[in-house]
């Protein structure tokens, strides 16, 4: 499907990323204004972490992008992603793959995680939730207040049949389902420190996180300006992902949709060597810009 050329950013030249920021020895955030099924193995021809959130068929309003496919052409453009990443992901690699529904469509994410798992192996099925209310009592609070606390990203459904939808997912892909985790490097202190010593294992001061990782957008002033994109995740997101994984274990991480950057920011703030593809060079300057400020770098002259 082509894509159109969006009003603005500079016009990327095919022997040089579109942009590419220093973040530790020998390690740099690379973005390339490219389709990256068609430049993932020249770019990146043999990451350990590919973190990525395709374009979900919903007619998302992308500037360069038109999300509104024929379902059957839609799962089998999702089937080359992943027999793209299976090429090209390293033998101890992970691949978590971000995907959402909608109430009219909850097979979606399903649909499309079946489509990945006929080139990689279903590891982990992660939720992220963004926004959720908790009964104060549950938490042992008490006195005066409302009853229930509810915290998080709202976005309401104007239905008569839907809950609005407060979650999205993330699989992990690998070759044979058999990647070492590191399950602690995002654990949640034990709340009752005396279920420490009901494990006969080495007693720490954490425990694994599970599959529910509550994750709430941050609050902005201005969408136009602090998230100029139609769908977005919170650097968390992928950050926690390379943690799961082992950041120490990373060589490269890369992000097929890289959008205004999520992905490239989380790997900057691990200082891990990064590639990163858009077909829209707006939504890469945003990225770069914020890539730089993270690591406190001056825009280029």
């Amino acid at each position: 499907m082509a894509a159109r050329r969006p009003p603005g950013g500079p016009r990327a030249r095919p022997d040089r990323p579109f942009a590419e920021i220093p973040v530790g020895p020998e390690r740099a955030v690379r973005l390339w204004n490219e389709d990256a099924l068609a430049a993932l193995r020249r770019r990146a021809p043999r990451p350990t972490v590919v973190v990525t959130s395709p374009p979900y068929n919903l007619r998302v309003p992308y500037r360069s992008y038109r999300d509104a496919r024929p379902r059957a052409e839609y799962l089998a453009w999702i089937r080359r992603l992943g027999a793209t990443v299976a090429d090209v992901l390293d033998g101890p690699g992970s691949f978590f793959l971000n995907v959402a529904g909608s109430p009219k469509d909850p097979w979606l994410p399903w649909d499309a995680a079946r489509e990945v798992g006929r080139s990689l192996v279903l590891q982990n099925v992660l939720h992220w939730i963004k926004s959720i209310a908790i009964d104060r009592r549950a938490l042992g609070v008490r006195g005066a207040g409302p009853r229930e606390v509810a915290v998080g990203h709202y976005k309401p459904l104007s239905s008569a049949r839907y809950v609005h939808g407060a979650h999205e997912y993330v699989f992990q892909f690998t070759h044979a389902g058999d990647v070492p985790i590191d399950r602690l490097a995002i654990g949640v202190p034990y709340r009752d420190r005396s279920n420490v010593r009901r494990w006969r294992r080495p007693a720490s001061e954490l425990r694994c996180r599970g599959n529910t990782w509550f994750l709430p957008y941050p609050t902005i002033r201005s969408r136009a300006r602090d998230r100029p994109h139609p769908a977005t995740f919170p650097v968390e997101l992928p950050e926690w992902c390379f943690r799961l994984h082992g950041v120490g274990r990373i060589r490269q991480a890369a992000d097929p949709f890289v959008g205004i950057g999520a992905s490239a920011v989380a790997a900057a703030r691990l200082g891990l060597d990064f590639v990163g593809f858009d077909l829209d060079p707006g939504y890469l300057a945003v990225a770069a810009e914020r890539v730089r400020a993270v690591r406190g770098l001056a825009p280029p002259a």
